[in-house]
């Protein structure tokens, strides 16, 4: 997936945490749709225009100019909800009294647990892309059994189903 919903650079992209990179997924899939949608919303006004014998009229121009200006607005919506998204997401992650939330040396305790389990697959899934070191890690890991919870075997299965 290409991912222009918004401008950032390489290293702002990773410095995004698993929940934000998750939301600017969501977003372009977002945008993705709505393009799609407009596209085929043209595509139909245009054969309409052709079946009528009118493509070479003013009708064309408006009517066009107004899907254009509706994907745009509706894009634009998306966008503004993303960068919020990311700003709210931001507050409160960017650290404590122990330096910055980083699995496993700080972890972040006021995530809830579902972004924690994610927080956790993506340290474990960059560790090393050996599968079956991965899930030995993860079984020696006495930190995910209190920070994950009851999401604990959820994500240990999930990293033994890549074995």
């Amino acid at each position: 997936m290409t991912i222009d919903i918004i401008d950032l650079t390489q290293p702002e992209y990773s410095d995004l945490s698993p929940v934000q990179l998750s939301m600017v997924r969501v977003a372009q899939g977002k945008k993705n749709k709505i393009v799609a949608e407009a596209e085929e919303k043209m595509r139909e006004f245009v054969y309409g225009l052709v079946a009528n014998h009118t493509y070479e009229s003013s009708i064309y121009t408006k009517g066009s100019e107004e899907i254009a200006a509706k994907l745009n607005a509706d894009v634009e919506t998306v966008r503004e909800d993303l960068l919020y998204q990311l700003a709210y997401e931001a507050i409160g992650t960017e650290g404590d009294e122990n330096g910055p939330y980083r699995y496993p040396e700080n972890p972040n305790y006021n995530l809830p647990v579902s972004q924690r389990f994610l927080v956790v697959r993506q340290y474990y899934m960059e560790v090393t892309d050996d599968p079956d070191a991965r899930v030995r890690a993860y079984a020696m890991d006495t930190l995910a059994r209190t920070y994950l919870g009851e999401y604990y075997q959820t994500l240990y299965d999930l990293l033994a189903s890549y074995c």
